[in-house]
């Protein structure tokens, strides 16, 4: 029996009273209302939840683990509520899922690998520890790309991710779990990572809303690494105004000592409570570069809808009197960019340090090499990314990747890259740069890799971006909704402030975002009357591809 099926049996023991709470698409706010005004009891938005996932994950096989001890935690926030005189934080009772990779005392970081499932941290990540003293309820952990190491989502301790809008296509990735598993109502929101693409490519896939903030704003300590130059964490949610509460919570860190690029936070970006001035940004005057480098004018099924969904959003933002400013600077083409990708410098160093963190507890490899060296159950065999092969080869040199030539090559790159978009933005007087997440719909399940995705320019230069939903492609016999697609508005270092107030305002031009027909389903009592069971309601639908976890 899974891990995952354990808990959920353990929590059909206890009795659930019908309330008034929905978790279909729930916010922080509706949840708070629901819980302040006494309509709900934090247990009672809990099981909500948890029901849902009982009843639905199969759809999706978003979810590795739950907490079994969620619901006393529910209860110890009920006992607070009910005091009446306690300050309840930001996030008081917000069901949220972790990727898992982030470092949790209560569950396993397993990061989606086989030899990693008895990985143990005695600390919870600095982020974790953030959420939790703002009050948040960390359901679980949610399915990954293994080690978060590309776009599919697909893993060999949770097997594949399944898209909820489309049977047939991966969810996007690497934070793949997280993005469907919000995107189903599992939970109000949940944390992603990103190295590449890995916040924003979810996002697009799932019809949210999601923020790669500036590198350093938010803590790394307790994530599994990949890259210490382009590795960074953050929100992905159903609307703005729950990614900005996150946002803010998961940035109150501050300086951390165990990352020391928190320490190049400027003092006016500490602090700052994202959610105080959402509406007080406008449209009007702004002046968005379009980067015409970052689409696929190919007219197919696949790019064609991206290309569409750009073209109905520039003309809304015309309408509401920005600027669209052409860029058709040659430099922004991202499979050139590719070339300056750090990972395959710095991944030996840090996943093996991180495996060596006095912290972390339990059976796992102490090293990168010995973690793939050691295993045939690993899901991804490392000749299928080139930075796999060349990070574990480099441990057999004398010379470490960071004083390697062309590492500080690749690093000067990086440098004139960035001074590169600089001079772009003041060159064309910009406030941020739009263009699609992916050049085309998300792939199809089975296939080799995540293809047309334009994340890299952020996660070279550092730059924050916030994901929006922008449209779906038609409607098809596996997707009735259509698939989502996504757009990037990036800016440059510590203007998340600005992003989010212009995803605000672009939210406000027209609802974008759908649910999953399949998750709209009603709760219904089972027969005892004590277990809340959801059914979907799209019929007899079944996943169209074998789930890995229940």
């Amino acid at each position: 029996m899974s891990y995952l099926r354990a808990c959920l049996l353990s929590f059909c023991l206890v009795p659930y009273v019908q309330a008034t709470y929905d978790a279909r698409e729930a916010t922080i706010a509706s949840t708070h209302h629901s819980l302040y005004t006494g309509l709900a009891t934090c247990r009672e938005v809990v099981t909500s939840f948890l029901s849902r996932i009982e009843s639905l994950n199969n759809y999706t096989n978003a979810i590795i683990s739950l907490d079994p001890n969620v619901l006393d935690r529910a209860d110890a926030a009920d006992v607070r509520l009910a005091a009446n005189n306690a300050s309840l934080g930001a996030l008081f009772c917000i069901p949220t899922f972790l990727k898992d990779n982030y470092d949790t005392a209560a569950l396993p970081t397993t990061g989606g690998n086989l030899d990693l499932a008895g990985s143990r941290p005695s600390l919870d990540a600095a982020a974790v520890t953030a959420l939790k003293q703002a009050g948040a309820i960390i359901l679980g952990k949610s399915n990954l790309h293994e080690l978060a190491l590309e776009g599919l989502s697909v893993s060999s301790l949770g097997g594949q991710t399944i898209n909820p809008y489309d049977s047939t296509r991966t969810p996007g990735g690497s934070s793949g779990g997280t993005g469907a598993a919000v995107a189903a109502s599992f939970a109000v929101w949940g944390t992603g990572t990103d190295t590449v693409n890995s916040l924003r490519s979810p996002a697009s896939a799932n019809s949210l809303f999601s923020c790669r903030s500036t590198r350093g704003l938010i803590s790394r300590n307790g994530i599994i690494p990949i890259s210490y130059t382009q590795d960074v964490i953050g929100p992905i949610a159903r609307c703005v105004e729950d990614m900005a509460a996150a946002l803010t919570v998961m940035a109150s860190v501050g300086y951390d000592p165990s990352d020391n690029t928190t320490a190049l936070v400027p003092p006016s970006a500490r602090g700052v409570d994202y959610t105080a001035s959402l509406t007080q940004g406008s449209l009007k005057g702004m002046r968005f570069g379009l980067l015409q480098g970052f689409m696929n004018t190919t007219n197919s099924s696949e790019t064609t809808p991206v290309n569409n969904a750009m073209a109905n959003i520039t003309t809304k933002l015309l309408q509401a009197g920005a600027t669209i400013v052409p860029i058709h600077d040659p430099l922004y083409n991202a499979t050139a960019l590719a070339a300056l990708d750090t990972q395959r410098y710095e991944y030996r160093e840090q996943m093996t340090t991180y495996l060596q963190r006095p912290s972390l507890h339990g059976q796992h490899p102490k090293t990168l090499n010995e973690l793939y060296n050691s295993s045939d159950k690993f899901l991804v065999i490392p000749s299928q990314y080139e930075y796999v092969t060349t990070s574990l080869a480099s441990s057999t040199s004398n010379q470490t990747w960071n004083t390697h030539p062309s590492y500080s090559s690749i690093l000067h790159g990086v440098a004139n890259l960035t001074l590169a978009l600089h001079t772009t933005f003041a060159a064309n007087e910009l406030n941020a740069m739009i263009y699609p997440e992916q050049e085309n719909l998300v792939v199809p399940i089975g296939s080799a890799s995540q293809s047309g995705r334009n994340g890299i320019l952020a996660a070279l230069t550092g730059s924050p971006v916030v994901t929006v939903p922008v449209g779906f492609s038609p409607a098809t016999q596996t997707a009735p909704e259509g698939v989502p697609i996504g757009m990037e508005i990036l800016g440059l270092p510590w203007t998340e402030e600005g992003l989010l107030q212009a995803a605000f305002q672009i939210q406000g031009l027209g609802r974008v975002r759908k649910m999953p027909g399949w998750a709209k389903g009603v709760v219904e009592m089972s027969g005892d009357g004590k277990v809340p069971v959801v059914r979907p309601d799209r019929g007899n639908i079944s996943p169209a591809y074998p789930v890995g976890v229940l």
